[in-house]
């Protein structure tokens, strides 16, 4: 599976003195979160998404790993027991002991410590849905509930969350730009339609007053 493919979200994670472990949610179900804003024409299209509370329940999750950043050494590990990744009524729950290595140990401190507060985790969706809605200031709203998630490959402690072009997959930004493609051409469409209707005004203007 090609990473061009996975996504990746940011969320926070805490330390707890407990076997050096340290906790927090990957994903919470059913509240949206803005995914990326832009202005067109002067109306705002804002697309949001939001998970639904059944979206893991037949997602690949057999074995998880815990990285820093999503890639190098693995600090914790779902087949051998250092770390849990289970849905609750909240959201998708981390649980990671990372007692386990000197490096382990290390990033646990840095979290503790507060130098290192947010998590992300990577996945691909199985089947998602997009609703559109629009105010009467033409401003649009796109919510994507993602309905099925395929796999989880891992939970990373990261630097800094995700930015904008690592956080949305290949997939999802050319929706995002195509949606956007799509209002900016309704609004092509329309402001055509505003400068025939003014034209055909003015012809007929002209016209009425060429036979007085």
């Amino acid at each position: 599976m090609s990473k061009e493919k996975r996504e990746y979200r940011a969320m926070t994670l805490d330390a707890s003195e407990e076997e050096k472990r340290v906790t927090g949610y990957a994903s919470t179900f059913n509240e949206p979160y803005t995914l990326w804003t832009d202005k067109i024409f002067g109306a705002t299209i804002t697309y949001r998404e939001q998970v639904d509370p059944k979206a893991f329940n037949d997602a690949d999750m057999d074995d998880v790993i815990m990285q820093y950043d999503h890639e190098g050494r693995v600090f914790a590990r779902k087949s051998n027991g250092t770390l849990d990744v289970n849905p609750d009524d909240k959201g998708l729950h981390i649980s990671a002991d990372l007692g386990g290595t000197e490096l382990g140990r290390g990033l646990y401190e840095e979290i503790r410590g507060g130098y290192t507060t947010k998590m992300s985790y990577g996945f691909t969706v199985d089947e998602d849905k997009e609703e559109r809605t629009e105010d009467g200031d033409g401003n649009v709203d796109i919510l994507r509930t993602i309905l099925k998630v395929a796999k989880v490959y891992d939970v990373s402690a990261v630097s800094l969350p995700a930015n904008e072009g690592t956080s949305i997959s290949a997939e999802i930004r050319s929706r995002i730009d195509g949606a956007i493609e799509d209002v900016r051409a309704e609004r092509l469409a329309a402001e055509e339609l505003n400068l025939q209707r003014r034209r055909a005004e003015v012809r007929a203007k002209a016209l009425l007053g060429g036979n007085k």
